[in-house]
């Protein structure tokens, strides 16, 4: 082992070799309080590591018989609290307060279903459809931005044009997903 040798020259990789950084580095410190598994995708940990390879997460240690006893009641008292916020909100009479509400007549047109129905697209499509003229209208508000230079102009078409691609996109996908009608198939 060069390193414990007092006499050797430094090379510019190595750092400084002394006798406790080389008696520290002959007997590495086991790591008896780390986990052996990732609890996130469940890989086996690297030796000696504190991250794991796969997903990148965090080395937590080990839990001893106390404290997994703590973590059980803590998620108890979670599913608790959790079941009573539940029973809570349900026996809240939402029903009787939408009944209350009266809308307009012409709200009507405006239910998902009803514009499903006038258009004549399936869900996918009209989904996909309404994004498409949602980025058509990004495309517009961009363009209403007042530049002061040639650089901000060009920045605001290049914006421009990403929300105009965006569209294209969602209008392709509405095409695509567009089940063929039976006129289509002749």
């Amino acid at each position: 082992m060069a390193q414990v040798v007092q006499d050797t020259e430094q090379e510019f990789w190595r750092p400084p070799a002394s006798l406790e950084t080389a008696e520290a580095a002959a007997i590495p410190e086991p790591m008896t309080t780390m986990a052996e598994a990732c609890p996130g995708c469940g890989t086996e940990f690297l030796l000696g590591s504190r991250f794991c390879h796969t997903c990148g997460g965090h080395r937590p240690e080990k839990m001893d018989a106390t404290a997994k006893a703590d973590a059980a009641a803590m998620a108890g008292l979670w599913v608790q609290g959790v079941a009573r916020v539940r029973s809570a909100v349900a026996g809240f009479a939402w029903s009787k307060i939408w009944s209350k509400i009266k809308f307009p007549a012409w709200m009507r047109y405006l239910h998902f279903h009803e514009i499903k129905r006038w258009v004549g697209l399936p869900t996918g499509s009209l989904i996909a459809f309404v994004i498409g003229l949602g980025c058509v209208a990004g495309a517009l508000v961009v363009g209403l931005i007042t530049v002061k230079n040639l650089t901000e102009w060009q920045a605001i078409q290049f914006y421009r044009a990403e929300w105009l691609l965006a569209a294209t996109a969602a209008f392709v996908a509405g095409i695509l997903l567009k089940k063929p009608s039976g006129r289509d198939r002749d």
